[in-house]
């Protein structure tokens, strides 16, 4: 496998692209938009202390899975000669779609997880895609 595919991506637009993904998630997550009605769709209780356990964690491992979802956005921009935004809205669409979501309600269906939560987990990667990649377009 020929991995100078990795030479031609900029690094400091994965960066950003990363950071966008996760501040994405800050916002579409917050109580004031998806947050509560995610919580109550499953079964947290935003005010019991022991629902914020392992958050730091969790945040973590987050950033990282979205650092390798942003490095594989730029691998397929590199490949495909992607430079204008609206092509990154294109492609972010296609694997926030395609990828993302089908594989969280796929995975909802058999945990018998309630529509609503499907459409904001699902929503929200298919937004955070079309960001990241319209990131990684735009500073090729």
């Amino acid at each position: 496998m020929d991995l100078s595919i990795f030479s031609q991506i900029n690094w400091i637009a994965v960066v950003v692209a990363t950071l966008a993904y996760f501040l994405a998630g800050e916002i579409w997550y917050h109580k004031k938009v998806f947050g509560t009605k995610w919580a109550q769709s499953h079964g947290i209780d935003l005010d019991d202390p022991e629902a914020k356990r392992g958050m730091g964690t969790g945040m973590v491992m987050s950033f990282i899975s979205f650092a390798v979802i942003t490095t594989t956005l730029s691998v397929l921009v590199v490949k495909l000669n992607l430079t204008l935004f609206v092509s990154g809205v294109k492609l972010g669409l296609i694997t926030g779609t395609g990828f993302s979501w089908m594989t969280i309600y796929i995975a909802y269906l058999y945990s018998r997880k309630p529509s609503s939560v499907h459409f904001i987990d699902g929503l929200y990667h298919v937004a955070a895609q079309i960001i990241a990649a319209g990131i990684l377009c735009s500073w090729r």
